[in-house]
């Protein structure tokens, strides 16, 4: 933290322009000398670059960010420079000299966190902007760095640090003037707080689907025409398309986007009983993909008799869009085990465009951006499953200072989120609502 750190801003590569950025308590400095002085705050300057033998090194537009009003909120700076290899690395070196050090991964979000700038949701949604390959997850992203997450765990936050106050203030200052019933109005604020973070917790992994992406598994016989579909799907020869049985023995994947939601299609192995130890593994990795999977697209051919194992990983799916493949061949049939099929022919194009509408409306369920702001990382569901249970625990405690016990370790569990928690926003808390200590 008490370093000067740089790092280019803009892409790797040959380009027009080039952006280093600077943050640090010299940064003003190391500017200044390169720039023959610090331009005015916020405002693009053109200035001639030397270094320190008074060679020119560049002429670029230099912007000049005082602390605490910048991205980090340290004094920052940045270099629009010409995008050359060697200018870059001239300049480079020319901070190296002065002693600036090139900065870590994510090392400017990280300062920017610890000055305040920002809170850990929304220094996680920095990430996932820059990653953001679709519009709803740029969507979804901008409305994380905007605070959405940040606001809702904070309320929670500031919620539970009052409940925590009152259960204390009823251990502490039991015989002060204060109401009788302070302890169970802390346990019922409480419960309804534990419904709605676990309200919050049912949502399906919306926003996980959406960041990462929804899976998808074709599963089927062997020549159901499993990678046929896959091909025509994704428009391309992605799988290997043979009449030979037990051609696709692996996990063949593609990612396409959905209505602006990202989708993982694999196509897997045949299912069927095969003394081939290839064919074997390949056939428990598709049961595997099965189970793991958002969603199924279960092929069956019109041309043959429903596959046993196929309609066995059907039953125990919660989800699925069943395809009657090769409708060119035989009439495909209205229902399999329940579920009405959709007749398709990759040969003819019939029902392709139907079978995308489905999975779109599929996708935009599974990972669509609701009115609530979505969980968006694991571990934001491992932390608010934990604050689920410390509350549980503290509404069946029978002595005061269990239940206390049990807010102290929710009101932690919901600190992680955002990365800040402090005992004395609870006494902050007690002194204020209770004017205990005047």
């Amino acid at each position: 933290m008490t370093d000067t750190i740089m790092a280019r801003a803009s892409g790797a590569g040959q380009a027009a322009v080039a952006v280093l950025r600077l943050s640090g308590a010299r940064a003003g400095e190391m500017v200044a000398t390169l720039a023959n002085g610090l331009p005015s705050p916020r405002r693009a300057s053109l200035r001639r670059l030397v270094d320190a033998q008074g060679d020119l090194l560049d002429q670029a537009l230099v912007l000049w960010f005082p602390g605490p009003h910048s991205y980090t909120g340290e004094d920052a700076a940045e270099l629009h420079l010409h995008g050359g290899a060697a200018v870059i690395a001239a300049v480079e070196v020319a901070l190296l000299a002065l002693g600036c050090r090139p900065a870590e991964p994510g090392e400017f979000t990280r300062r920017a966190f610890l000055h305040g700038r920002m809170d850990l949701t929304q220094a996680e949604a920095i990430a996932d902007l820059i990653a953001a390959e679709t519009d709803a997850q740029r969507r979804q992203a901008l409305r994380q760095a905007d605070g959405a997450l940040a606001r809702l765990y904070g309320g929670w936050t500031a919620r539970l640090t009052g409940i925590l106050a009152q259960q204390e203030a009823a251990i502490e200052f039991e015989m002060d003037d204060l109401p009788s019933d302070l302890s169970s109005q802390a346990r019922t604020a409480a419960t309804t707080l534990r419904g709605e973070i676990e309200w919050h917790l049912t949502d399906g992994g919306r926003g996980e689907k959406l960041r990462d992406g929804l899976s998808i598994a074709i599963i089927g016989a062997p020549n159901a025409g499993k990678s046929s579909l896959l091909n025509a799907l994704v428009e391309q020869e992605a799988a290997i398309v043979s009449p030979q049985p037990g051609t696709t023995r692996d996990i063949v994947e593609c990612r396409l986007v959905l209505r602006g939601v990202p989708v993982v299609i694999a196509d897997t192995a045949g299912l069927r009983a095969t003394e081939d130890a290839v064919e074997q593994e390949g056939v428990r990795r598709a049961t595997r993909r099965a189970g793991a999977a958002d969603l199924l697209i279960a092929a069956f051919a019109c041309d043959r008799a429903p596959d046993a194992d196929a309609l066995a990983l059907l039953a125990r799916s919660d989800g699925a869009i069943v395809v009657a493949t090769k409708c060119d061949l035989a009439p495909a049939p209205m229902t399999i085990q329940g579920h009405v099929t959709l007749p398709t022919s990759v040969r003819t194009g019939q029902g392709l465009a139907a079978l995308k509408q489905a999975l779109s409306e599929v996708a935009q369920r599974h990972a669509g951006l609701g009115d609530a702001p979505a969980l968006t990382r694991t571990r934001h569901r491992a932390a608010l499953s934990e604050a689920v249970t410390h509350l549980t625990e503290a509404e069946s405690a029978t002595l005061p200072e269990v239940a206390a016990e049990g807010f102290r370790a929710a009101l932690t569990a919901l600190g992680r989120l955002t990365g800040r928690v402090e005992v004395e926003q609870v006494l902050d808390a007690v002194f204020r609502d209770f004017c205990i200590g005047k």
